[in-house]
């Protein structure tokens, strides 16, 4: 099963420019003047579309993620490191923080929201502790 997570963005180029820094990839397949495929994983998509484009696919009015929220993004990652690595890279492209780094032992993560206001969430989780906390909960 393949996952599209469809967000509005004001910018195309500035979107596109914003997440290559980030190391993501485009299909080109499905990039045009109003969207863009962004390449999460192997089975996961970002389409990144222009307000009118969105608008196509909902009756509802679309949220100004600068001021609600709408949607988070969690991208798991291999390492705290690359948490880091990403959060940094996010904030010297225009991203901003949304809230201090979450150390839980087995999981850390963080969060920013693009230049357009959406969530992600980067984060790093050690499955093998996790299983061990719910063999012994204590």
């Amino acid at each position: 099963m393949n996952t599209f997570i469809n967000l509005a963005v004001a910018d195309l180029a500035r979107s596109r420019a914003f997440f290559e820094a980030l190391g993501f990839g485009f299909d080109e397949r499905f990039c045009d003047d109003t969207a863009l495929g962004m390449v999460i994983s192997e089975t996961s998509f970002a389409m990144l579309l222009t307000a009118d484009k969105f608008a196509g696919f909902t009756p509802r009015t679309l949220a100004d993620a600068t001021k609600v929220s709408e949607v988070l993004v969690a991208l798991q990652l291999e390492s705290r490191e690359a948490v880091d690595a990403m959060m940094a890279t996010a904030m010297a492209h225009g991203a901003t923080t949304v809230r201090p780094p979450e150390d839980h032992g087995f999981m850390y993560g963080h969060a920013f929201a693009d230049p357009d206001g959406h969530i992600w969430e980067p984060f790093w989780m050690n499955v093998d502790a996790l299983t061990d906390l719910q063999e012994d909960p204590r």
